[in-house]
């Protein structure tokens, strides 16, 4: 068990956790311990089947994430091994919330540039506040981002769009982050968590083994491999749960259906 201080802590509500990048007085920035924090806390709360969606946000009003704690890098990233091993344990952090079996929203207050950016494209929904700040000014640290780091700007942005984010490494509002498709929506900053807190209860709300099943048919079907004739046929499993016939039996009698996930 590490010895370091929670960077990364939880906060439940109901069915709902939200997981804290807890250094507000360096923007939430990203240290080490902090990268294997979100891991570890990740792949927990995945396994938790009581849940039914996950929040990432920044503590305090400044920030979401300021990237990685560059800091830290004359210790931890002065070479291309350190670089490496650095890069693993981002891309292990990535790993655990792409392949998180909850829905997962980022909260996006202030900046998120960088590794903050980077964390949010690997949420499912991306909710922001009118005056956040986005970018991946790396080009001004001779620094690239890896192939475990390019996943999802990749996938959420396409290439031409990702090239442009890199080259010119500027730092841009929140209206063209979502012309962008960096972000689903923007909202007042005042607004921002009635909408989150509003969005993850509706996804609460709904069937958890059909969001968790969804969010692996969508990434299976990215893959762009023939289906096996049991992932075919897992498509249907949902008819054969408890959840399906309470849902079936509420709509038809005009209630509203309490799912177990079973």
């Amino acid at each position: 068990m590490s010895s370091q201080p929670d960077v990364v802590r939880v906060e439940y509500s109901g069915s709902t956790a939200t997981v804290v990048f807890d250094r507000p007085e360096k923007l939430n920035a990203l240290s080490v311990e902090s990268w294997t924090q979100l891991a570890r806390m990740m792949a927990k709360l995945s396994g938790d089947e009581s849940l039914r969606c996950i929040v990432l946000r920044g503590a305090g009003s400044s920030a979401f994430a300021a990237g990685a704690d560059i800091s830290e890098f004359p210790v931890v990233r002065a070479e291309a091994q350190q670089g490496r091993v650095y890069g693993d344990l981002i891309h292990a952090a990535m790993q655990s919330i792409g392949d998180c079996s909850h829905p997962t929203i980022a909260m996006i207050h202030g900046v998120c540039v960088g590794g903050g950016l980077e964390i949010a494209l690997m949420c499912d929904l991306r909710i922001a506040s009118d005056a956040s700040r986005f970018g991946i000014p790396v080009n001004r640290l001779g620094l690239t981002m890896g192939y475990g780091e390019l996943e999802g700007l990749l996938a959420v942005a396409g290439p031409a769009t990702a090239l442009e984010i890199l080259l010119e490494g500027r730092v841009f509002d929140a209206q063209e982050a979502l012309a962008k498709r960096l972000v689903h929506r923007i909202v007042p900053e005042a607004s921002l968590e009635t909408e989150v807190h509003a969005s993850a209860a509706r996804i609460a709300a709904g069937a958890p083994l059909v969001a968790r099943w969804h969010k692996r048919f969508i990434r299976r079907l990215q893959l762009k491999q023939p289906l096996s004739e049991a992932e075919w046929a897992e498509g249907f499993d949902c008819f054969d749960s408890d959840d399906y016939r309470e849902g079936l039996r509420a709509f038809l009698a005009r209630e509203t259906p309490q799912f177990k996930g079973r």
